[in-house]
């Protein structure tokens, strides 16, 4: 019987934007509120994004693209493309099959994965779900010897880098106080099991709220001159903004920075990403690759990134917006959808390879 006029099949998502309004119709308003929400009145969150927009870029014609190509060499990893997957917790909070399909598709769109500290999935069952290349991102734990073992686990199921989120000792988002977030069943950060909890915020009017002994233990650049002699693993700070940071990490013997406002969830009103990098870039000198995530949408995106001086992007909601719609093959599909848009500006602004792209390709 043919289909009844007037009823349509839904349209594929052809931009991560479709992904992004699909998944707002399945997550539960918890799960909707955890990963979309941002720290305060998400003034920082919007203008990740924004801030991208304001951006030009100049075409290029007639330019010779034979042996075009997105590979690229980082920290020490070949890879076919300048875009992995961020670390975000709890992927089961989205879908059952949590990181394990998110590894899987990963795996198929040939991008690196960057496995959180607080993944609801074992990091050893990731591993062995793989096929493309794995980063570990550490939250330092007040308990120090559970993060050396944390490390020494990861090292040992093959991840190839050690991702330190830097920037993210305590953070305020409204939109999850609004729907009470909370773990549901089954979720939780299994590998930080068996870890002494740490001391918790008080809510108590006239206490303070912070200071009374919740940042007891929170790293200090002491940690990071630990943990460069601790592993032999690249180290690779998340989380930098400042010039000073910027510094200070490559004094600590940094392989690698990721210019990260933490998607926009930790302090309201700190700058975009893409505002921060260039300062961030002039810092560095080219010491070390430069990483960045926040609002990456489009694959012009990626350009604009690239020609400020970023080796390579994270994206992070835009993944777990498509492993909710549609797990493994949506992961996949998502990057997909990504790398095409990266091509494509790669072409129109005249740009082979990575390398070709530098600040001329911006107007």
């Amino acid at each position: 019987m043919s289909q009844a006029i007037g009823t349509h099949a839904p349209a594929p998502p052809v931009s991560l934007g479709d992904y992004e309004r699909h998944a707002a119709t399945l997550m539960s308003p918890m799960a909707l509120a955890y990963v979309n929400g941002g720290a305060g009145d998400e003034i920082t969150l919007s203008e990740n994004r924004a801030a991208f927009d304001r951006l030009r870029l100049t075409s290029r014609v007639l330019r010779d693209m034979g042996g075009a190509s997105t590979a690229l060499r980082l920290l020490g990893v070949e890879l076919d493309h300048p875009i992995l997957l961020a670390p975000v917790a709890y992927h089961k909070l989205v879908h059952p099959e949590g990181e394990i399909a998110t590894a899987q598709g990963a795996g198929a769109a040939r991008a690196g994965l960057v496995v959180s500290t607080q993944a609801s999935t074992r990091l050893e069952d990731i591993a062995a779900a793989a096929t493309a290349p794995l980063f570990f991102q550490l939250y330092v734990q007040p308990d120090r010897d559970f993060t050396r073992d944390l490390i020494a686990r990861a090292r040992a199921a093959g991840y190839k880098a050690l991702m330190v989120t830097v920037d993210a000792p305590a953070s305020l988002r409204n939109r999850e106080q609004r729907v009470g977030f909370r773990l549901p069943a089954g979720v939780s950060p299994v590998n930080l099991a068996g870890m002494a909890p740490r001391p918790a915020a008080t809510g108590a009017v006239g206490q303070s709220p912070l200071f009374s002994g919740f940042l007891s233990g929170s790293a200090t650049w002491a940690d990071i001159a630990w943990l460069r002699e601790l592993t032999d693993m690249p180290l690779v700070l998340k989380g930098i903004l400042s010039p000073a940071d910027a510094r200070e990490a490559l004094a600590h013997g940094v392989d690698g920075m990721v210019v990260s406002n933490h998607g926009g969830r930790v302090l309201d009103t700190l700058p975009s990403t893409i505002e921060a990098l260039p300062r961030v870039a002039e810092a560095v000198g080219g010491a070390v690759p430069l990483l960045l995530d926040g609002g990456v949408r489009r694959g012009t995106d990626i350009v604009k990134a690239i020609a400020l001086g970023a080796s390579a992007v994270m994206i992070g909601r835009p993944y777990i917006h498509a492993l909710c719609a549609a797990g493994a093959a949506g992961v996949a599909h998502a990057v997909h959808l990504l790398r095409a848009e990266l091509e494509v500006a790669m072409a129109l602004t005249g740009s082979a390879r990575i390398e070709d792209i530098d600040a001329t390709v911006l107007w």
